[in-house]
């Protein structure tokens, strides 16, 4: 097949068809929305193909357009509300309440409706279809643990526009759509929010907590969602509500955003890039002994001040009061370097804190806090309840970790490993 111009930086339908560039057909969404409704609204990640200029067309007083770049949008002339035909609004968030523009009061939210779920990105399909010359050389299952994941409740998940076409034009694997904006404003919030990384791949919310935004005020599940740090994972009903149960869309954000809130605990790139290569090196060696060393380093290497809740004007323990805090340093190391990692598994005896796949070898971690329980507990606990029985069957070295930690000295004070 072919090899075509990718459309990298294009903003016009026109420009895109005459280059003669890959081009993913949208429009038969405009057909559906102009056929069911008059005011839409629809929430995307930056840099999800929602921006994109148009060709326009005038019928009955109405005036349509239609994009191309991974999504489609349709729009009329700003007025009052009985002069307005037909209304499409794009953004990360919508505002709960719009005065002057009863327009926009009124909205359909598509963000989390199912027929709608593919509006914007690429399939599965997209890329073995439009992009199929492109695909010659990449691993494809690379691809998709990279790229792929984002799910609005639809039967099929999407890959992010920029990324793919970055992907398609460098050919290296690498975190293209993540680079373009720093979240500076987002990890300060989930560290003044005492959010555990831990706990983030995982956390559960409802469709209106997860829509709504007020300024000053968003949850913490609606400001991952919105802005593409976190996707829909899973779904339930609860009490005749949907439940739906978050986590990372694929290698790309997982990686990126733990190396950032690394980077904001540790505060000096040098260490934290010293200390991670350290940790590869040891598991590539499964040098358990080394590990409890660069354990106390990883601690060692986060100043007194960000203990403190928000980081700067309170110097108390506060955000060492709780265990999750020790986890989730420990996580994010293990998740920046892209490993496999699973947290909180429920078996018939409990919930295991951590499993790390590496090199060939399966670590699993319990995490305790001396001054909240009995030293030993960790690693008796890992015995005790046998989470290493889920993973005997594959054949795999498994090794049990019981850590703890003390709240006095700020880092680990006991480091103990056992076969599994």
């Amino acid at each position: 097949m072919t090899r075509r111009r990718l459309p990298i930086g294009m903003q016009t339908f026109r420009e895109l068809r005459e280059e003669g560039c890959y081009y993913v057909d949208k429009t038969p969404y405009v057909e559906r929305l102009l056929a069911k409704g008059k005011h839409y609204f629809l929430s995307r990640p930056r840099r999800f193909g929602r921006a994109c200029s148009w060709t326009r067309s005038r019928s009955c007083s109405r005036e349509t357009r239609s994009c191309s770049r991974g999504c489609t949008s349709t729009t009329a002339t700003t007025g009052r509300s009985a002069h307005v035909h037909f209304t499409f609004l794009t953004g990360v968030s919508k505002f709960t309440k719009v005065s002057g523009f009863s327009v926009l009061n009124n909205l359909t939210d598509l963000t989390l409706d199912r027929r709608y779920s593919a509006i914007c990105g690429y399939t599965e399909r997209d890329l073995d279809t439009v992009f199929a010359p492109e695909l010659d050389g990449l691993d494809r299952q690379q691809v998709r643990e990279w790229y792929d994941g984002y799910c609005w409740r639809g039967d099929e998940k999407v890959y992010n526009p920029y990324d793919v076409l970055l992907l398609f034009d460098s050919r290296e694997f690498a975190a293209h759509w993540f680079e373009t904006g720093t979240p500076a404003f987002l990890v300060e919030t989930l560290v003044q929010r005492r959010v555990a990384t831990v706990s983030l791949d995982g956390r559960r919310s409802t469709g209106e907590l997860l829509s709504a935004f007020d300024v000053g005020k968003i949850g913490t599940e609606a400001l991952l969602f919105q802005t593409g740090y976190l996707t829909i994972t899973g779904e339930e009903r609860l009490g005749g509500k949907a439940l739906y149960r978050l986590g990372y869309p694929n290698r790309e954000v997982r990686q990126s955003l733990n190396e950032q809130l690394l980077g904001h605990l540790v505060q000096d790139t040098e260490r934290q890039a010293e200390n991670s290569i350290r940790l590869e090196r040891l598991l590539e060696a499964n040098d358990c002994a080394g590990m409890e060393e660069l354990f106390q380093s990883f601690f060692a290497s986060i100043p007194y001040e960000r203990y403190a809740a928000d980081g700067c004007r309170r110097t108390n323990n506060d955000i060492a009061q709780y265990e999750g805090f020790y986890a989730s340093v420990v996580y994010s190391y293990f998740a920046a370097l892209g490993y496999e990692i699973a947290v909180e598994e429920s078996s018939s005896h409990g919930r295991l804190d951590m499993a790390v796949r590496a090199g060939g070898h399966v670590y699993l971690f319990e995490f305790k806090v001396v001054e909240m329980a009995p030293p030993g507990s960790a690693l008796a606990q890992l015995q005790e309840r046998d989470y290493a029985a889920r993973y005997r069957g594959r054949g795999e070295p498994i090794h049990l970790i019981g850590v703890e930690f003390s709240r006095k000295t700020r880092n680990v004070t006991a480091f103990e490993v056992a076969d599994g």
